[in-house]
């Protein structure tokens, strides 16, 4: 026989030539033969034999042992035992070893040929029978794979898609695919009419589909909801369900979502006799979990989109302009106002950056701003006279929040009232005068009593205070106005020192100590020298003021991207956060000031319009009990090199 190994393990060379030369060969076998034990196992373990008959000398007295040792270098190995002993004994020790039969002298013997053929015969049988056995589970391996790839795709199928409908209807597909059921539907619960619908189903009627409705109550597909637990019938005959039809077999499996039964997937038999095993009761039950993530994504999907909806119509509607831009200045959103102030349409510019997006010269300025990262608020003007109080805040992990209320009304109110204060103060001047000089003249007319005296210098003095308020006042309308048009190249370091000289005497007599950081070679800036000082004057007066008696008052300047930070601090009472979005405001003093400390309200509002006049910006750092600081901002003079010293000084009697 072809392609047939047999290894003979024999120390009788005659017995084994004549099984050789006799029965083997003659009936076209491939024969080897080994007399060594050792190396009979070599050959066994690396060459594929069909058939290994030993010599029971071989063996010596530890014959089922090597027998076992033959039979584990290759477990599927039929081997035969050639033994001139008795039968009986050795039959039954040889068989419990693992020998498949004996053989017995004469070898020559048609008995031999017949034991051998049935001994090969039985290894094709068992081959075969293994071969099935592996076909078999490598069916079912192959099907295992092919319902996890299933499964694999409904689930990719889950995160790429918002279409329940679609979605469910893939489940139920699959469900019937997976278990071969004739029909599959998936039931949702209806809280309100506690009721369940079919939203998705296979190899129903359509128009069943659309009617059906089942209450939870008195009915089996109610019972799995309540019991949130699986359920699956098995049998031979139709069997009656609650549902109004004859079924064979069926499973229900609830849809749980945070331990709550919300619908049902089903698939059943009405026909066939196919019945539902408990690997095809955990596929369904994976699939119920793909619906209920997905029912669960769609809902969050539609409470974002309704959510979002409303934010949108509440943006859209709102009359404040809004601008949100990522960490790089990106941007995120702009609402219908903003759009309009900028004249930008309605064309997409998500992730545009800000200056493609916004072309007012101020706005970038103020984004593109690093000097003073807690600044709030901002003024910014249009191209048609339009004015925006400006708000920038910073949000972290998002950027920032741009709103924009448009003033111009409330400016040009302010406008008016200057206008309107800045010609009654003018008219006030000369009767002012007047009066204070006629108080003057009734000095000279004759002697006064003490009550007289006080009487006039009580008038004096508030002669005097209005007169101050409206100097204040006529030099706020010419700041305003810009009248004080002229400007130069101008010292800060200068202009600092030369004011603070004027106030040395007071610091004296509050015993204050004044720290004084101006670099004397800081870039100039382009400004009127006057104002500037006056600018000075008051800050720094301010700071004497309110600081209380031995306090401290610092003033220091310093070059920063292309301008000057100008810092006036103090360890006065500060300001209260109420206070402060107002403090530059006309006419406005705070609410912790003390008494003894007089003022129109007018000098931190005239030292804004000076700032604003040279470009430049100013704000408030206060906490209250532990004093305040007065930030100005103003740009060096252009064409400045900022290593050159500033040519120009303070005029003469400045």
């Amino acid at each position: 026989m072809s392609g047939v190994k047999i290894l003979l393990i024999f120390n009788d060379r005659v017995s084994a030539l004549q099984l050789e030369q006799v029965i083997l060969k003659p009936q076209g076998y491939e024969v080897l033969v080994e007399p060594a034990f050792e190396r009979a196992l070599y050959l066994i373990e690396n060459h594929p034999l069909d058939l290994v008959v030993i010599e029971d000398h071989l063996l010596e007295s530890d014959k089922e042992d090597r027998i076992a040792q033959l039979i584990r270098k290759q477990p599927g190995l039929t081997v035969l035992l050639f033994t001139n002993s008795g039968k009986d004994q050795l039959a039954l020790k040889a068989i419990r070893a693992g020998v498949t039969d004996l053989l017995f002298p004469p070898l020559a013997s048609p008995e031999t040929s017949l034991t051998i053929e049935k001994a090969l015969q039985r290894k094709k049988d068992l081959e075969k029978w293994v071969r099935s056995i592996a076909n078999r589970d490598t069916r079912s391996l192959q099907k295992r794979v092919s319902d996890l790839e299933t499964l694999q795709k409904i689930g990719r199928r889950i995160t790429a898609s918002l279409n329940l409908d679609s979605v469910l209807a893939a489940v139920v597909d699959a469900a019937v695919e997976l278990t071969g059921a004739e029909e599959g539907s998936l039931l949702l619960l209806d809280e309100d009419s506690s009721e369940l619908s079919m939203r998705a189903a296979r190899n129903f009627r359509e128009d069943f589909v659309r009617t059906f409705r089942i209450p939870v109550k008195d009915s089996l597909i109610g019972e799995v909801l309540r019991a949130g637990q699986p359920l699956m019938i098995n049998e031979k005959t139709p069997q009656k369900i609650k549902t109004s039809f004859l079924v064979r077999s069926l499973v229900y499996i609830p849809l749980l979502m945070d331990g709550k039964a919300i619908g049902v997937l089903g698939v059943d038999n009405r026909e066939s006799s196919h019945t539902f095993s408990e690997y095809e009761l955990t596929l369904l039950t994976s699939l119920a979990d793909y619906a209920t993530i997905a029912i669960k994504n769609a809902r969050f999907y539609t409470e974002s989109e309704n959510e979002r909806h409303k934010w949108e119509h509440i943006l859209t509607n709102v009359k404040d302009g809004i601008i949100v831009l990522d960490t790089d200045k990106r941007l995120m959103l702009i609402n219908q106002t903003a759009r309009q102030i900028f004249n930008l349409g309605s064309t997409d510019l998500a992730a545009l950056p800000d200056g493609q997006v916004i072309q007012n010269p101020d706005l970038l300025e103020i984004l593109d701003s690093t000097s003073k990262p807690n600044q709030k608020g901002y003024e910014i003007k249009l191209e048609d006279g339009r004015v925006f109080n400006t708000q920038v805040t910073s949000i972290p992990e998002v950027g920032l929040a741009i709103t924009m209320q448009d003033i111009t009304h409330l400016k040009e109110l302010d406008r008016i009232k200057s206008d309107f204060v800045s010609t009654v103060s003018h008219d006030l001047r000369s009767p002012l005068t007047a009066i204070l000089g006629y108080t003057e003249l009734i000095k000279r007319i004759g002697p006064l009593n003490p009550k007289q005296k006080d009487f006039i210098e009580r008038v004096q003095n508030s002669v005097q205070s209005i007169t101050a308020l409206i100097n204040d006042l006529l030099d706020l309308g010419k700041i305003e106005a810009g009248i004080d048009a002229y400007k130069e190249n101008i010292s800060i370091s200068t202009i600092a020192h030369a004011t603070i000289e004027t106030f040395e005497n007071t610091m004296t007599d509050k015993s204050l100590t004044l720290t004084l950081d101006i670099p004397a070679m800081l870039p100039p800036v382009y400004g009127n020298p006057i104002r500037l000082r006056q600018m000075l004057a008051n800050l720094i007066s301010n700071a004497i003021n309110y600081t209380p008696k031995s306090g401290a008052i610092t003033v220091c300047a310093r070059a920063e991207n292309d301008q000057i930070i100008l810092q006036i601090s103090d360890n006065g009472p500060g300001i209260s956060p109420t206070d402060q979005p107002y403090i530059f405001d006309k006419f406005y003093r705070g609410s912790n000031l003390p008494p003894e400390v007089a003022g129109t309200g007018l000098g931190l509002a005239i030292v804004k319009s000076i700032v604003e006049d040279h470009h430049g910006r100013i704000w408030v750092d206060s906490t209250p009990g532990k004093g305040s600081t007065f930030t100005v901002i103003l740009p060096i003079a252009q064409g400045t090199n900022m290593n050159e010293s500033p040519l120009k000084s303070l005029p003469p009697g400045l």
